[in-house]
């Protein structure tokens, strides 16, 4: 083979594999905002008995039907951004004020890989200079899978 096609085969072998890696289109980022850590239903678990905010940022609606045992509703609502990484967060409302401790973990969740609103939330939380901020991206549907505690 020539130099060239093995360039070829290398470049596109290495494109299929990042675009394996990535999320699916719609589907929010697999990796954390800068600032949040990425925690999977265990994580959470030990965050929540330590004391962490559990916060819901699915519509009152959503959180009136079932949510994680302990959290709180801090909805991401209205969410009128494009749900991409680079989000303009001024077109959308997330009310901070249930959450004045900037030192508290906090942990945030919605719907899973195709919600974007605890994606969206964790963002501005770290935006804002909250130093704890958890993302679980895996949301309400996995720890309902899991059966842990909700109500």
């Amino acid at each position: 083979m020539k130099l060239m096609q093995k360039f070829f085969l290398y470049l596109g072998l290495c494109l299929f594999a990042a675009g394996a890696l990535a999320a699916a289109p719609g589907e929010t980022p697999e990796t954390a905002p800068a600032g949040v850590k990425l925690v999977d239903a265990k994580a959470v678990q030990d965050l929540q008995a330590k004391g962490a905010i559990i916060v819901d940022t699915r519509k009152a609606a959503e959180f009136g039907e079932g949510s994680i045992k302990g959290a709180i509703s801090v909805p991401y609502d209205p969410e009128k951004s494009v749900k991409d990484v680079n989000f303009d967060a001024t077109q959308d409302k997330f009310d901070m004020s249930k959450l004045a401790d900037k030192n508290a973990n906090i942990v945030v969740f919605c719907n899973a890989g195709s919600c974007w609103k605890s994606y969206k939330a964790a963002v501005v939380l770290a935006k804002n200079g909250y130093k704890n901020v958890n993302w679980y991206r895996n949301g309400y549907p996995d720890w309902k899978a899991r059966k842990l505690p909700i109500e």
